[in-house]
């Protein structure tokens, strides 16, 4: 079955129907049973334009790979990359992409309950203050990405004020038209947690051995005791990472 088409059930004539339609309408029943509805704080229609066809990109196994290559599990990590970089566009993509996928696993991959009963958990308190510095750093940086296209600037400034509530939002939707959670066997869960594990390690392990370059090259032009500490901590959290990786610098 194609992923982009679907069939509904509660239909007669079992067309296929593009998927989009499926993840607007779960959405807008989920505004309207949880009491947010649409405009009501302000205008955001196109709120819920995005968040469908944000829903709708996690169905490609193509979108999700492409972005892991701005995903990183830490805010250091992100800050990191932010610090080494100038060009305004890969500094966008890394805010706009990492607040998206916190948005989606909080929204649609907790632990499903009751949207009209949920409250944020103190576990959760930091990550929602990420997502919404990441999608307000997202849309300063889209200001210089889209100006003759504000429309995508005002959506990620909403999705920054709003986010406790788009999450109230998905979380309702989860629950009461998707159910992933019922949907998957434990070992399939299991699965996922691993290969999510596993894809985190390899994203931090290459963040540790870029900073270990970068040490190194500083201490080879200018070679200094702290320069050699945070070289010893960098091979040392690598090595947490990696057991069997060895470095050892040259004498001088």
């Amino acid at each position: 079955m194609n992923p982009r088409h679907y069939v509904d059930l509660k239909e007669t004539s079992r067309d296929l129907q593009p998927t989009y339609y499926f993840m607007i309408n779960c959405l807008l029943y989920s505004r309207m049973e949880t009491g947010l509805v649409s405009n009501q704080d302000f205008y955001d229609e196109d709120v819920n334009v995005y968040l469908a066809h944000l829903l709708h990109s996690f169905i490609n196994p193509e979108y999700v790979d492409q972005s892991r290559k701005f995903l990183s599990k830490y805010d250091t990590d992100v800050f990191r990359r932010m610090a080494h970089s100038s060009d305004a566009r890969l500094k966008y993509l890394i805010y706009k992409t990492n607040a998206d996928f916190l948005l989606v696993s909080i929204g649609i991959f907790d632990n499903p309950m009751s949207a009209a009963a949920r409250r944020i958990q103190p576990s959760e308190e930091a990550y929602i203050g990420r997502g919404k510095t990441y999608y307000h750093f997202a849309y300063s940086y889209s200001q210089q990405m889209h100006r003759k296209n504000q429309g995508v600037s005002e959506v990620l400034e909403k999705l920054s004020v709003g986010f406790e509530k788009y999450i109230r939002i998905l979380s309702h939707m989860r629950g009461e038209y998707l159910d992933l959670m019922k949907r998957l066997s434990q070992g399939e869960v299991y699965h996922l947690e691993r290969s999510v594990d596993e894809h985190s390690r390899q994203e931090l392990l290459r963040v540790k051995q870029d900073e270990l370059l970068e040490l190194y090259s500083a201490w080879k032009q200018e070679p200094s005791a702290e320069t050699e500490e945070s070289l010893e901590r960098v091979v040392s959290e690598i090595r947490q990472i990696n057991p069997s990786f060895k470095f050892e610098l040259p004498k001088r």
